[in-house]
């Protein structure tokens, strides 16, 4: 029941509630990012949602134009506070994880929820195990389990048992859980970036 309906009831309801306060911060983040090299405040990448539906994910942009994209050997994408690709504004909303905000745009939309499995990118569809893609049977998260207890410390394989395992087990009170510790390991800053490549 609580998969079912009642999920999609709260997604749209608390992005209601927050909106107002969410517009402000990136309308106050997107100056920054405008006056710092006059490129365009958000960035739009396609993600695999529900039932393997693509869809644009919204984010703010943390990284220069044009910059080139470099993943990890397993194919994920790569993320270190080194990173000569991000800009200095793009280090700060990435470290605290307002680059993410715009997503709740998303939540409206019924692209994303709150809480689920963060969205892959479209070709990962093609290494999914017939377990892993049981992944995609609900709609992807702004943050999910991983980024809750490990953000980007894991690979990406053991990111997909989680999702599955999050799958398996998906109620209100892992959401809330989830909630909690997602906003704990963004205080603590723990596992934000992965530099192996």
């Amino acid at each position: 029941m609580y998969k079912k309906y009642f999920k999609r009831i709260f997604d749209i309801t608390f992005a209601l509630v927050f909106l107002p306060l969410v517009l402000t911060v990136i309308a106050i983040c997107g100056l920054l990012i405008k006056l710092e090299d006059g490129g365009p405040i958000f960035y739009l990448s396609d993600r695999l949602g529900k039932n393997k539906r693509t869809f644009k994910m919204y984010k703010l942009r943390s990284m220069k134009v044009n910059a080139p994209d470099i993943r990890n050997k397993d194919g994920s994408t790569f993320n270190s506070n080194s990173d000569p690709r991000l800009t200095k504004i793009g280090k700060i909303i990435r470290n605290t994880s307002l680059d993410e905000l715009p997503q709740i745009l998303n939540v409206l939309i019924g692209d994303m929820s709150f809480i689920g499995p963060r969205p892959d990118l479209p070709e990962h569809i093609n290494y999914y195990s017939a377990n892993e893609i049981r992944k995609l049977e609900v709609l992807p998260g702004i943050s999910g389990y991983n980024q809750a207890y490990f953000r980007n410390s894991t690979e990406w394989k053991d990111r997909l048992k989680n999702d599955v395992f999050y799958i398996d087990n998906i109620s209100l009170f892992l959401d809330i859980k989830i909630l909690f510790k997602t906003i704990r390991s963004i205080l603590f800053r723990r596992g934000i970036y992965v530099s192996k490549i």
